[in-house]
C-alpha cells in the first residue's frame, strides 16, 4: 500500500531531447503514484541561469505538459485499481443541512495537493470523522465511493 510521490523539473538548461525522453521512460517504468512537474524558470541568483543551453519557454512548457499527461495516465490507472476496495478516509468537509456525504482523503492523499475521496453516505458525516469507504468510481486524481 506504499504511495510514492515526487516532483520533477522539465526543460532544465542543457536538457536534451534524449534526456527528457529518459525522464518519460523512467516515469513509465516507475509508475510514481503522485508525480508533479514544473517547467524550469530562471530564479534570481540561481547558478543554473548561467548554464548554456537555455531552452525556449515554449519548449519547457511542452515538456512539462507531456510529463503531466503521462503522470495523469499513471495516476488514473493506479486509482482505477482501487475500485471495489475499501479505504479509511478522513472527512475534510461534510455536506450540511440534512444532506449526507462529504469529501475527504485517504492515507495516500496530501491535503491541498493530491486528489480527494468524494463520499456518499446514508448518515451524516462530520469533519474529522474517519469512515470506511467502498470505492465505486475513479478519475485521474479523485475517487468516489460509499461510506459503509
Amino acid at each position: 500500500e506504499l504511495v510514492i510521490r515526487s516532483t520533477f523539473i522539465a526543460g532544465f538548461p542543457g536538457e536534451t531531447e534524449a534526456e527528457f525522453q529518459h525522464l518519460l521512460d523512467f516515469m513509465q517504468e516507475a509508475q510514481i503514484d503522485r508525480a508533479g512537474c514544473f517547467a524550469y524558470s530562471p530564479v534570481e541568483g540561481a547558478q543554473a541561469n548561467q548554464l548554456p543551453g537555455m531552452l525556449p519557454d515554449t519548449e519547457r512548457e511542452q515538456r512539462r505538459a507531456a510529463f503531466m499527461a503521462l503522470a495523469e495516465r499513471v495516476s488514473m490507472n493506479k486509482l482505477q485499481a482501487r475500485m471495489g476496495q475499501t479505504l479509511q478516509v478522513l472527512v475534510d468537509s461534510a455536506k450540511g443541512a440534512g444532506r449526507q456525504g462529504g469529501v475527504g482523503r485517504s492515507y495516500a492523499d496530501a491535503p491541498e495537493i493530491d486528489g480527494s475521496v468524494h463520499i456518499a453516505s446514508r448518515r451524516p458525516l462530520r469533519v474529522g470523522d474517519i469512515v470506511t469507504v467502498k470505492i465505486e468510481k475513479a478519475g485521474p486524481y479523485d475517487l468516489q465511493g460509499m461510506a459503509v
